[in-house]
């Protein structure tokens, strides 16, 4: 892998970024969030404008046209989006997780013919590993890749993918060879974009929470791909090619969770304060009070770990174990904390006229979601493990 690991972004470029992404946020997502998330609808409005404010290319490096942020800039990027409508970081999130694999690992040839396009926008990334039997166990996935002369032939099916529909170009994960032992080694990645033949989109799945953003199935029958497809040129990379990219993609699942509960927390906040209970604002009542405390205590936390995690990946440093810990910490903090966020609304919280409810809907997909958090605990304690060996 190439050292891909940004420069340190300066304190007051991050801070201006970081404001400008919060005003596109007051100013054009929110006021069309509630829209969107109930009838399903791809904000294709607010895709331009992120397009024009470069949010396709902000881990990718200058030199192929991105903007070359650090991962803490990133992460704040995300928490700001994700205050507003956490949908919306959908649309970039497995993007820049493409885009990662491709700058750390794939060719220079692959990089300038990819990553420009993944920068201005106009090739819209997801990825595909999970499939109807194979989710976070990646080394039991079904799709194939055969290669036959200057191709590789896909077949096999793709489930939950995010940008399915709307995406057009995407990190699909097949076995060139199914005999490997252990079967890991047997696992390739190729780049492989839309309109193909053999390639189809199956169905759009009808989501609980994460609504406004596509999550479909993909089809692969017979799909050929040049050979030049596969990312590095290497057969049996592959698993290690996601799960370097699934770091990043971790952090940016709990800097989401992290924006999630913070609106659910500022709303709670600021319903205490206007909401009368027994002739008082109810933000009076201990009982209130001890919620807020205990979700802002828990939402600091949540935020420091993650932030912790991207400035260690920011280093350079192998940051699986930080990651894992952000990601599982955060992601169950925003579900306690958006139903805490409820319980303080009453009722008020169970109606679609507040944002409380759809926070609340939001929150079980980024505890499942880039690794289950079942897995999560897994890969924490294997790599405590390993680092206090004798």
């Amino acid at each position: 892998m190439s050292d891909t690991s940004p420069s340190p972004t300066p304190p007051g470029v991050r801070s201006q970024i970081v404001s400008l992404v919060r005003d596109f946020v007051r100013r054009d997502v929110e006021p069309v969030a509630a829209r969107h998330d109930e009838e399903d609808t791809y904000p294709f409005d607010l895709v331009e404008k992120m397009k024009e404010m470069g949010l396709f290319g902000i881990s990718i490096p200058e030199e192929y046209g991105g903007m070359g942020l650090d991962h803490t800039t990133f992460a704040l990027i995300f928490e700001e989006l994700s205050k507003g409508w956490m949908s919306v970081t959908g649309i970039i999130g497995t993007h820049h997780v493409m885009s990662a694999m491709i700058s750390g690992y794939g060719t220079e040839e692959q990089k300038r013919r990819f990553l420009p396009r993944m920068a201005e926008g106009s090739l819209r990334g997801g990825l595909a590993i999970t499939e109807p039997d194979a989710g976070s166990d990646v080394q039991n996935i079904q799709t194939s890749a055969v290669r036959e002369g200057d191709e590789y032939v896909l077949n096999g099916s793709k489930m939950f993918i995010t940008n399915g529909l709307h995406g057009n170009g995407f990190a699909v994960m097949a076995k060139t060879d199914p005999g490997a032992d252990p079967p890991y080694r047997g696992i390739s990645c190729f780049i492989v974009e839309k309109p193909r033949p053999g390639f189809s989109v199956g169905q759009k799945l009808n989501k609980l929470g994460y609504r406004g953003v596509d999550t479909c199935e993909l089809l692969f029958e017979g799909c050929r791909v040049p050979a030049d497809s596969l990312l590095g040129g290497e057969e049996g990379q592959g698993f290690k090619q996601v799960m370097s990219g699934l770091e990043g993609g971790r952090i940016n699942i709990a800097a989401r969770a992290v924006g999630v509960s913070t609106a659910a927390l500022e709303a709670s906040i600021e319903y205490a304060k206007q909401r009368k209970a027994f002739g008082v604002p109810i933000a009076q009542h201990q009982a209130i009070q001890i919620k807020l405390a205990d979700m802002a205590a828990k939402v600091q936390a949540a935020r420091l770990l993650t932030y912790d995690a991207a400035a260690k990946k920011d280093s350079g440093e192998r940051v699986d174990l930080e990651a894992g810990m952000a990601k599982l910490f955060a992601t169950e903090v925003c579900g306690e904390v958006t139903l805490e966020a409820m319980r303080i609304h009453g009722g008020y919280g169970y109606i679609k006229d507040y944002p409380v409810e759809r926070y609340y809907r939001d929150a079980p997909l980024m505890i499942i979601g880039e690794g289950t958090n079942e897995i999560q605990k897994l890969i924490i304690a294997r790599r405590l493990l390993q680092e206090r060996k004798p």
